[in-house]
């Protein structure tokens, strides 16, 4: 009879997912699948809607990334309607979209990420949280990333009208304007954030870089995927999280591609599988070639240790400096470690922090100007974001009276998928041996998975709406021997 074993909580993700495990007779792992059971229909509620109103329906899609879907949908409206919101209106959205980056790049550091390094990846399940971190750091450094997240979502807030589904887009512009007196009550919130990433930054550098064995870990073969790299950069090829050209680079760090957000279709394809409801985008000019990393793969990563990759380095000085010191440690550019996300999302965090303080201290943010009235026949428009989680695109096209015929989205974990699933499998193959298996070696396993802060809430989006994680373990005949799983 095979043994059951529950973990609570099982792991720190947003939406839904199992894992499939299959053991050949050796006991050694064959096979690992990551499953997305729920099918997302976002795509199809969009058809026959008002094009104006899915800046405000597909924030819908997630509850904790709802203004990447924002800022993406209404850059998409922009384009539809032909019109460039006025400088004052973009320097608005940035701000809000900075202080969301910076916000939900904390909030996965310590409460979903951190936690396997902070509190130890084979420590008790009960304490891989956030309670956990507390424990490790103390209680006024728990207070302190709760202090910090408020004070920045009540940027978000006030411009965007809530803070969990922004209500501030429209096409040409923005909504509400910012008065000297919030400017100034923002800029101070703003400067506490730079000094929290800072923080931050020092925290990874004590618990991580500092002890031996979370380095080996970082370092391992077991964390690495050689893959291409996609996110947005600059005129300057810097990081840039709410606009710019799409840049890919190759496995060695060569530039594959440089694209206008509207040319995507001719640069990514997706490709389906039968067990999974999610799909597998690659790069359409390669091919798909299969779940295979190296220079042979034609699967490409986005998200923080991505962005970094595709870009020629930092777009603030801060952040450039731990730019240089994290490639420094790594080995040089590209780096491969998928755990090096969690770093380079606190040096993201700390660029959305300072670019936050560089818009409020430019007084140009407070001008009334924040509209431009569409005056064009509405027609096709593509809008991407650099979303916490990688590059978020939506695509809409509708007739002349500005009805949508049809919608497009690839959300970010979406654009991961592929790379999401391996890693899974390459570290399975990695811990599990001789069909022993234990909780904190299954959580070596997840830890694969949680760099990317994958959202299967926006890569499905499903009712019933529920969590359930399963693990099965499959000896080499097929039969179930052990299963974990939380409902």
């Amino acid at each position: 009879m095979s043994q059951r074993i529950t973990i609570d909580p099982i792991t720190r993700l947003e939406g839904h997912g199992k894992i499939e495990i299959f053991l050949n007779e050796a006991g050694e792992v064959e096979r690992a699948f990551l499953q997305v059971p729920e099918l997302r229909g976002f795509e199809q509620f969009a058809v026959g809607r008002p094009v104006e109103e899915l800046p405000r329906i597909t924030p819908r899609i997630c509850g904790v990334c709802p203004t990447a879907h924002h800022m993406a949908s209404t850059k998409c409206v922009d384009a539809v309607f032909h019109v460039e919101p006025p400088p004052t209106a973009r320097k608005i959205r940035e701000l809000i979209y900075n202080a969301f980056m910076m916000e939900d790049h904390t909030l996965h550091f310590f409460f979903l990420g951190g936690p396997d390094f902070v509190v130890g990846p084979q420590a008790p399940a009960a304490e891989r949280n956030i309670l956990g971190v507390i424990g490790k750091v103390g209680l006024e450094i728990g207070s302190q990333v709760i202090k910090i997240r408020r004070e920045v979502r009540d940027i978000i807030n006030y411009l965007g009208g809530k803070v969990i589904h922004p209500v501030c887009g429209l096409p040409g512009g923005v909504s509400k304007g910012l008065d000297e007196a919030h400017r100034v009550q923002f800029l101070e919130v703003a400067r506490h954030a730079v000094e929290f990433a800072k923080f931050a930054l020092k925290i990874f550098d004590e618990v991580v870089l500092k002890n031996k064995e979370y380095v080996d870990l970082v370092m391992s073969e077991a964390y690495k995927l050689t893959t291409y790299y996609m996110g947005l950069v600059d005129e300057n090829n810097r990081v840039n999280f709410y606009d710019g050209m799409v840049r890919i680079v190759d496995p060695e760090g060569k530039e594959f591609a440089k694209f206008k957000p509207a040319d995507y279709l001719s640069h990514i394809a997706e490709h389906v599988e039968p067990w999974t409801y999610i799909k597998f985008p690659y790069l359409k000019k390669l091919g798909w070639r299969g779940f295979v990393e190296g220079k042979d793969t034609s699967i490409y990563r986005v998200a923080p240790l991505a962005r970094l990759n595709a870009a020629d380095g930092m777009a603030t000085p801060l952040a450039q400096e731990e730019y240089d010191r994290m490639y420094q440690v790594l080995g040089g550019k590209p780096a491969h470690h998928t755990l090096a996300f969690h770093w380079a999302r606190l040096i993201e965090a700390l660029q959305a922090a300072e670019t936050m303080v560089a818009l409020l201290e430019d007084k140009e943010i407070t001008s009334p100007d924040i509209r431009r009235i569409p005056t064009e026949t509405p027609t096709e428009g593509v809008g991407i974001v650099e979303a916490p989680r990688g590059t978020l695109i939506h695509h809409y096209k509708t007739d002349e009276k500005g009805l949508v015929t049809e919608a497009n989205l690839i959300v970010a974990t979406m654009n991961n998928s592929a790379a999401i699933a391996m890693s899974i499998e390459k570290a399975a193959k990695a811990f599990i041996k001789g069909g022993k298996i234990s909780e904190g070696l299954l959580n070596l396993a997840e830890m694969a998975f949680r760099p990317y802060d994958p959202c299967h809430a926006c890569g499905t989006h499903a009712l019933p709406g529920d969590m359930p994680l399963i693990i099965n373990i499959y000896n080499h005949r097929g039969q179930l021997t052990d299963q974990l799983k939380r409902d």
